[in-house]
């Protein structure tokens, strides 16, 4: 897929998908807190801490800014990508902990990566729940003290 906004990566998906892609993007971007920019990087929709924010950027390309949180139309499935349950075990344990009480599928995940195959599935409030609990401020700090290691 070549997108250059947003918007175009969601109008190249498939009529399901574009639904599916498109709530999952407005749940992200009525929960997540102030400070956020949504951007489209890695082929992906991103939620990323500006460089006004966090002028280092990525460490693994400083012209980046910090991602967060993303959403890939997959072609099996839709993922979402917070980089927050990878680094934070205390949130991957709360979320994990959650999950099973608002939704009857068994959870699909990798290290950062949820996995969803089927769009009736997706537990919105949970993700806009998930979403909210982290500032830039708390990211970054996490980020850092990771990134030290």
């Amino acid at each position: 897929m070549k997108a250059e906004t947003t918007e175009q990566y969601i109008e190249q998906l498939t009529d399901e998908r574009k639904i599916t892609v498109g709530q999952l993007r407005k749940v992200i971007l009525d929960n997540l807190p102030k400070g956020f920019s949504e951007t489209l990087s890695y082929g992906m929709i991103g939620f990323v801490v500006p460089h006004s924010i966090y002028a280092n950027g990525y460490h693994c390309n400083p012209k980046q800014p910090l991602p967060f949180i993303s959403i890939a139309s997959q072609k099996n499935f839709v993922a979402l990508y917070h980089m927050g349950l990878y680094a934070n075990p205390e949130l991957l344990k709360w979320f994990t902990d959650e999950y099973p009480k608002h939704c009857k599928t068994k959870l699909d995940m990798g290290k950062s990566c949820i996995r969803f195959k089927k769009p009736d599935q997706i537990p919105f409030e949970l993700i806009g729940e998930l979403c909210s609990k982290m500032t830039t401020k708390q990211w970054i700090e996490i980020y850092e003290t990771n990134l030290k290691r």
